[in-house]
């Protein structure tokens, strides 16, 4: 159980163009409640700026960067590039994932999650922290509690999140994904594609008719897993909404 301050790590949405004023954008707006800012690799399965690149212009910002890096897209050669880059541009914290299926082409290298986490461990540079995502639909393997910290997996039902956090007997701290839905077909989408989220039919009717449910349910679930005390903190996918999320924390 967490005995620590809750914190806040919100999502950056990266661009697909080598354009840096969006990421600025999204950091202003969420500095004022965001404690630490993860900067996704090749989201979606789109091509996009260096997680490493802008977990870098994170930190120049003055805040708290996680640079994410999916085992998909990389061989050992190009895992080591991204650990040097790290290194010089001081970013300390990862997130290992497998990645999304790529909307073009195959998957790129020969690397898992689990190799990268040992890769990290043997290597002769700097420290890094490293943290990896679990599914909350079934037990966190082995392998994983070796981790820095933990990412569960979006779970929409508190009770639920908190009582797969109970079954791990954790010592590393643990974060809860919370997702806002920006919209109904956004829902449909995440369910048709993503079996292992369940999203309540409740939940999609009433982003269906108001836009700025699925914003008020996602801060609801906020304060709740706060609330719990089961967790260090939250894991926030804002997408779109980022203003309209910080408009509401703030407040």
């Amino acid at each position: 159980m967490s005995t620590n301050a809750f914190e806040l790590v919100c999502e950056i949405e990266p661009p697909t163009r080598p354009d840096l004023a969006r990421i600025r954008r999204q950091i202003e707006v969420m500095t004022p409640f965001a404690d630490t800012f993860l900067a996704p690799d090749n989201h979606i399965g789109r091509a996009t700026i260096s997680s490493v690149a802008v977990a870098h212009e994170i930190q120049a910002a003055g805040a708290k960067g996680i640079a994410c890096l999916n085992a998909r897209d990389r061989n050992l050669l190009g895992f080591r590039r991204d650990l040097l880059t790290a290194a010089a541009y001081d970013v300390e914290r990862f997130l290992f994932v497998y990645g999304d299926k790529p909307t073009v082409g195959d998957r790129g290298g020969d690397l898992t999650v689990r190799s990268m986490l040992s890769h990290v461990r043997e290597w002769d540079g700097p420290a890094f922290t490293v943290g990896v995502a679990a599914s909350t639909r079934s037990p966190l393997p082995a392998w994983k509690r070796s981790a820095d910290f933990v990412f569960a997996q979006v779970d929409f039902s508190v009770s639920s999140a908190v009582a797969w956090r109970e079954r791990q007997a954790l010592s590393c701290p643990v974060y809860a994904g919370v997702m806002v839905l920006a919209s109904e077909r956004m829902a449909r989408s995440l369910a048709a594609t993503i079996p292992d989220i369940s999203i309540p039919p409740e939940l999609i009717s009433r982003v269906s008719v108001d836009p700025m449910a699925g914003v008020e349910a996602a801060c609801a679930q906020i304060e709740a897993l706060r609330s719990s005390g089961a967790f260090d903190g939250v894991h926030l996918i804002t997408a779109s909404r980022y203003r309209d999320v910080a408009a509401r924390l703030v407040r």
